[in-house]
């Protein structure tokens, strides 16, 4: 999630759908999975050296606890059942069996989850995180995938990303589009003498879509494959708007120096090198962002 006001809809209905779709559950919720081998199609075999070489703690405990934010299709959300899905879980229930653990999934808001690690609450995060320098300061992270920015607008309704001033743009409250992307686009509107751009921001991706569909915005960003994903389940409602750009790195929050973070870059790195990475990204449909090698902290490399 490349990193909240609420606005009532127009109709009784829709505004009951977004009010609910913006509700958070905090009880966790452990995969009953064995990691990738339920998900992708793929068993996943422990590797005993990484599990041996785990702290003693997540060792003795036999979980790997993850904070997540599950209203992110496909990236991260809740299946019918209310159960974590999206390909990013079934890349963390990989990553879990590699390590010999099981994952258990504390769900949150975005913006509580790099202070749960920080604050040693969860030992890792999964919420299609973009790995920036200043989050750097707070937690190191495994990237594992390249995501762009992409905005959607109504069918047929034309929007130019790079000619966005005076128009409205939902977002996703707290995420890269929210902090940075849109301010930045507005900041420049406004520089040339020009409308600022009016930012929408819901607590759920899936409120920004509807703000679109319901017509209360001209647009929405949000990351690549998430925007795809909203064009696609929402029938021929929406479009894309403009081309994809700021390709970025994703990566798993980890503690800073965690003895942790190096298992979880070399697991991440065994499931690309035995295939089961490539499985799971082609199951969902998000391959174009796949990448070859697990790195540590891309950004403040770049």
């Amino acid at each position: 999630m490349r990193t909240r006001r609420f606005l009532v809809a127009a109709a009784g209905a829709a505004a009951a759908v977004l009010l609910l779709a913006g509700c958070v559950d905090n009880t966790p919720t452990t995969s009953s999975s064995t990691g990738g081998g339920a998900t992708s199609g793929t068993s996943v075999k422990k590797d005993d050296a990484l599990y041996n070489a785990l702290p003693s703690a997540i060792k003795s405990s036999g979980v790997l606890t993850v904070g997540m934010d599950d209203t992110y299709a496909p990236n991260e959300f809740k299946d019918a059942n209310g159960n974590p899905t999206g390909w990013d879980v079934d890349l963390t229930n990989a990553i879990a069996a590699k390590l010999g653990l099981k994952a258990q999934y504390n769900i949150a808001k975005f913006d509580n989850i790099l202070p749960s690690i920080t604050g040693g609450k969860d030992d890792i995060g999964v919420s299609s995180f973009t790995d920036t320098v200043e989050r750097e300061k707070q937690v190191d992270f495994v990237n594992y995938y390249q995501a762009g920015i992409s905005w959607a607008s109504l069918k047929g309704k034309t929007v130019d990303p790079d000619n966005a001033c005076g128009l409205k743009v939902a977002v996703q409250a707290t995420t890269f589009e929210d902090t940075d992307e849109v301010p930045a686009k507005s900041k420049a509107c406004v520089a040339k003498g020009k409308p600022a751009i009016q930012v929408f921001r819901y607590d759920a991706q899936d409120q920004a879509t509807n703000a679109v569909i319901l017509g209360q915005v001209d647009a929405m960003s949000a990351d690549s494959p998430v925007t795809s994903y909203a064009i696609k389940t929402t029938g021929d409602k929406l479009q894309k708007a403009g081309n994809t750009f700021d390709v970025a790195p994703y990566g798993f929050p980890i503690a800073k120096g965690s003895a942790l973070t190096p298992l979880v870059q070399k697991a991440v790195q065994a499931l690309i090198d035995d295939g089961t990475y490539g499985k799971i990204l082609a199951k969902w449909g998000v391959g174009d962002g796949a990448v070859k090698t697990a790195e540590i902290n891309l950004a403040s490399k770049s």
